[in-house]
C-alpha cells in the first residue's frame, strides 16, 4: 500500500478528476465527454490519467455518484430516525425529498450533482448505476417502505407508475433549479428549502390522488 506524499498526490489527483468529470458530465452528458477532456479539465497533462486512476468510464461514473450519495445517505438516515412510526404520507415524502435538497443547499453554489444525476437517468448505459446505488441504500429503501405502508390502497401498476413519477420529479426539479442558479436565471422558489416544500406538496398530491380503474383490454372483454 502506497503511503506518504505519493499517496497524498494520488488522492489529490483523483479528487481533481472527480470534480472535473462531474462538471463536464453535468453540462454535456456522460457519453459526450472523453477521458482526455476530463484529464485536461482536471489540469493533468497525461492523457491516460483518468483510466489509470478509475479504469472504465462506468467506474468513474460510479465513483462520482458515491462521492455524494454516501453523505446523502447520512442525511436520510437522520431524517428516517425522526420519521419512524409516522402514518402521515407527507412525513415520508419529506424524508425522501429533503436529504437531497438539504445536501445541495449545503454544498453552496456552484453545484453540478443534480444535473449530473439527471444526465444519468436519461442515458440507458448509465441509468443502471443509479438503480444499483439506490438499491444499496438502506435509508432510502426504509423510506420507500415507510411511504408504502401509509399509502391508500392503489393498484400495483398505479404504485409503480407513481413511483416512476416521483423519481423523475425529484431528479429533474432539483436539476432544473441547479441549472437556473448556474445561469443566473429566475427560479420558482427562492431557496432550496422552499423548493423542497413545493416538491413535497406536489408529490403528496400525486400519491393521494384517486386512481382510475385500470383500462379494460381486448383480452379482458373476450
Amino acid at each position: 500500500m502506497v503511503t506518504g506524499p505519493r499517496a497524498s498526490r494520488a488522492e489529490a489527483t483523483r479528487a481533481l478528476i472527480l470534480a472535473a468529470a462531474e462538471r463536464l458530465f453535468a453540462e454535456r452528458g456522460v457519453a459526450a465527454v472523453s477521458n482526455r477532456q476530463i484529464g485536461e479539465a482536471a489540469g493533468q497533462g497525461n492523457t491516460a490519467v483518468v483510466g489509470y486512476h478509475f479504469g472504465a468510464k462506468e467506474d468513474l461514473v460510479r465513483a462520482v455518484v458515491r462521492r455524494h450519495t454516501t453523505r446523502i445517505e447520512g442525511l436520510r438516515a437522520e431524517a428516517l430516525a425522526a420519521t419512524e412510526g409516522s402514518s402521515d404520507v407527507r412525513d415520508w415524502v419529506d424524508c425522501l425529498v429533503r436529504p437531497m435538497t438539504d445536501y445541495l443547499d449545503g454544498l453552496g453554489p456552484p453545484t453540478w450533482f443534480a444535473r449530473f444525476h439527471a444526465q444519468l437517468t436519461t442515458e440507458p448505459a448509465y441509468r443502471e448505476i443509479v438503480t444499483q446505488e439506490s438499491l444499496s441504500s438502506p435509508a432510502l429503501l426504509a423510506t420507500a417502505e415507510g411511504l408504502d405502508r401509509c399509502l391508500p390502497d392503489l393498484p400495483a401498476e398505479v404504485r409503480l407508475e407513481r413511483g416512476d413519477m416521483t423519481r423523475l420529479l425529484l431528479v429533474h426539479v432539483c436539476a432544473a433549479r441547479e441549472r437556473a442558479l448556474a445561469e443566473g436565471a429566475p427560479t420558482p422558489r427562492t431557496t432550496w428549502d422552499a423548493t423542497a416544500t413545493g416538491l413535497v406538496d406536489a408529490l403528496v398530491g400525486l400519491w393521494l390522488a384517486p386512481a382510475a380503474a385500470p383500462a379494460t383490454t381486448e383480452g379482458d372483454r373476450a
